[in-house]
């Protein structure tokens, strides 16, 4: 109450205070769309590209050791090819954040798909050479960091109520380009050759990410510095550490679902058939995501995709021994993953607000490296170790499937901590 010695003025201007704001102050100013959604389109074309390399990568892999130069390199010898290109795409964010900061958002991603286009041409002439390759694997990530960087901290800029439906509809980009660009590498290897195929995959990057890259804009640019003042916050922090275990997880599906489905007696068409249901439920679930964000609240939806992924592993995962159960698996667990690279760079972007964002998403991606590079070969071992891809049955796998399915479970009970922290009404839309 207002000291009865105060004068109207100093009344006035302590009862008028506004209630403190849920977002960021400077969340509240910015205007859904204009521009934003050109923004969103050049974002779209540089997740295309991102996802059109990692989901097409196996392919090419299977092209090349088909050739008699290649038959002597161990399969596990390429594949740390596409290893190398996935860790670097998220090991280098906060190099990339800084480089934005620096020349500005639009000349990072220029650069980024000139480095990308840059690694499918040098990988058409060393298609008989595993160091070329390297080489054109670590291009690649170079390349995918500065554009993956930039798809995860402009919307924020042009974005508040509909940010998540903008992330949404970015990182449906790259589930097309995943699904599409798979199709349509493996019939260009059978057409031209896998030589020509990274040389028509450099081509059409340049024709369509370039023009894309050219129509970015800021409202202002981020800061070149990185600021670990925001491990201060509690509610950042658990979700960093959500992110940084949930990542082992997330790519253990679409490694593993194949051998799985071959091991449980299905053909490898069937197998095949269970894969593309997969990549088709993650694109649907990264759109889908995005919308129920803006509904929702992007960290309720955050927790809600946590704890989907661990729930489809655990309890279907692990009993699917027929094609009906591992379909539904796939279709479940697809969409919890598309999900997951949406809802969580909102919920980051929503905390944080745009002129912070930047650096948290940016800090939060580099944490996902160890999951990448490790998440996988550990579940390798794991299956190696019961000698799973031997038998007849899921059995084998469970190991594997439970380990994947328990870190899902860590990441949702971080990320239930971090929503409690935030208010501990669950039905608040935050």
């Amino acid at each position: 109450m207002a000291s009865p010695s105060m004068n109207p003025t100093e009344r006035d201007t302590i009862t008028n205070q506004p209630e403190p704001p849920d977002q960021p102050p400077e969340s509240a100013s910015i205007q859904d769309g204009g521009y934003g959604w050109i923004v969103v389109f050049a974002c779209f074309v540089q997740t295309f590209w991102v996802n059109a390399w990692t989901g097409s990568w196996g392919i090419l892999q299977a092209a090349l050791l088909a050739q008699s130069a290649m038959r002597e390199v161990p399969a596990s010898t390429l594949s740390f090819v596409g290893s190398v290109g996935l860790s670097l795409t998220v090991a280098l964010g906060l190099a990339c954040v800084w480089l934005a900061g620096v020349i500005g958002a639009r000349w990072s991603t220029l650069l980024g798909i000139l480095l990308f286009s840059a690694s499918t041409l040098v990988g058409s002439f060393t298609v008989r050479n595993i160091g070329g390759l390297f080489a054109s694997g670590t291009l690649y990530g170079i390349g995918a960091s500065l554009m993956y960087t930039s798809s995860n901290s402009l919307p924020v800029q042009w974005f508040h109520k509909k940010l998540g439906t903008a992330n949404g509809l970015v990182k449906l980009g790259g589930g097309i380009g995943a699904t599409v660009m798979a199709l349509i590498v493996q019939l260009l290897i059978d057409k031209v050759g896998v030589a020509w195929t990274f040389r028509v995959l450099a081509l059409a990057s340049l024709a369509s990410g370039v023009p894309a890259a050219l129509l970015i804009k800021e409202k202002e640019r981020s800061s070149p510095y990185i600021n670990p003042s925001l491990f201060r916050d509690l509610t950042f922090c658990l979700l960093f550490v959500a992110g940084f275990v949930g990542i082992f997880a997330l790519y253990i599906p679409s490694f593993f679902l194949p051998t799985v489905a071959t091991s449980i007696g299905l053909s490898p068409s069937t197998a095949a058939a269970v894969m593309a249901c997969y990549n088709a439920c993650m694109a649907v679930g990264r759109l889908s995501s995005g919308i129920a964000c803006d509904n929702l609240g992007p960290t309720n939806m955050l927790l809600a995709t946590m704890a989907l992924n661990a729930i489809t592993m655990l309890a279907i995962w692990s009993v699917a021994s027929t094609f009906a159960v591992l379909t539904v698996f796939a279709a479940l667990n697809g969409i919890a993953n598309g999900a997951f690279f949406v809802t969580m760079p909102t919920a980051i972007g929503k905390l944080l607000g745009p002129v912070a964002a930047p650096a948290g998403i940016g800090m939060a991606v580099t944490g996902w490296t160890v999951g990448d590079l490790l998440g996988n070969p550990i579940a390798g071992f794991l299956i190696a170790a019961t000698h799973a891809d031997r038998g007849s049955s899921i059995v084998p796998y469970r190991p594997a499937i439970f380990y994947a399915g328990g870190t899902a479970a860590v990441s949702t009970a971080l990320v239930l901590l971090a929503r409690l922290k935030m208010d501990a009404n669950m039905i608040k839309k935050l």
